[in-house]
């Protein structure tokens, strides 16, 4: 099992001019401990379940921008990219940015969105959930026409048109940047997964073991190899602030492996960032690598 890290909260960028200080020595820790993936949420406000609005937030690709120049084997990406954001053509060229930038590392991580509270206050579209499902299709659609050498024929969407998809330079990475798609709803997301993404990123639930099966089925009926999906889940890496815990995290990425996840995201808390990614490289993640 490989383990990976989402820089989601911001509290600790501060007043004091130390961000950069900060994020830099989190992103360098990580990358030279044996990390597989440094990911950012992508928001402009704080969730509500990391104090809201009010409290710090970043720009997801900044980030990832700044991380790129001071790291040289993580994948990088949005973990995930809301749709409704950017785009598709933006998109698509944010990420081919990033990866040129970063010799090939770049991923997709990209979903249907969720924060209304954000898009209304910051005067941002934000449709219902069906047609976000409909963007976030066309996006990977249009995402993968801007990635490809050849076809420049006209995209007609139901919500994106392009009379010329073109964008050069073409990514490093071939034949593109891995396509990661959030969330493991059945009727949409999954079936999304199975058509087009490289990897899922799911949630530690009890009813995961149903969701991967429900996934297996799906890639049986689109033609594709279940086993050639990453199987990714986000969830906390919190091992206390000395270790005590790693054992516990130990024994449940254990039984995620067990169920053929290959990739556990652990979202950092926030009040020591860099300890924890420290403690986390110590304590678990030589004792998982061979899951």
């Amino acid at each position: 099992m490989q383990l990976g890290v989402e820089i989601a909260d911001f509290s600790w960028v501060g007043d004091d001019g130390k961000a950069l200080e900060r994020l830099v020595g989190v992103a360098r820790a990580a990358d030279s401990s044996g990390f597989s993936l440094i990911g950012v949420g992508d928001h402009l406000w704080q969730g509500p379940h990391a104090g809201g609005p009010e409290q710090p937030e970043l720009e997801c690709f900044t980030t990832l921008a700044v991380i790129a120049a001071h790291t040289t084997r993580c994948r990088l990406g949005p973990v995930v990219a809301g749709a409704h954001f950017r785009s598709p053509a933006l998109l698509a060229k944010t990420v081919t940015t990033l990866d040129v930038l970063s010799g090939g590392r770049a991923l997709l991580g990209v979903g249907a969105g969720w924060y209304e509270e954000e898009a209304v206050g910051l005067g941002i579209p934000f449709p219902p959930l069906s047609q976000r499902f409909d963007m976030l299709e066309e996006t990977i659609q249009i995402c993968l026409r801007l990635w490809e050498e050849e076809d420049e024929a006209p995209y007609e969407g139901a919500h994106h048109r392009l009379e010329r998809p073109l964008s050069r330079p073409l990514p490093v990475t071939r034949p593109h940047p891995p396509i990661m798609v959030g969330g493991q709803g059945e009727r949409r997301t999954l079936p999304l997964v199975a058509k087009y993404a490289d990897a899922c990123n799911l949630y530690p639930t009890p009813d995961l073991p149903d969701r991967l099966d429900t996934l297996r089925r799906l890639c049986d009926e689109a033609g594709r190899d279940y086993e050639e999906i990453e199987k990714t889940c986000i969830m906390e890496f919190d091992v206390g602030r000395d270790g005590s815990r790693a054992g516990e995290l130990v024994s449940q990425l254990g039984g995620l492996a067990e169920l053929g996840v290959t990739t556990a995201i652990g979202i950092l808390p926030s009040d020591d960032p860099l300890g924890h990614v420290e403690l986390v490289a110590e304590h678990v993640l030589p004792k998982v690598l061979d899951l």
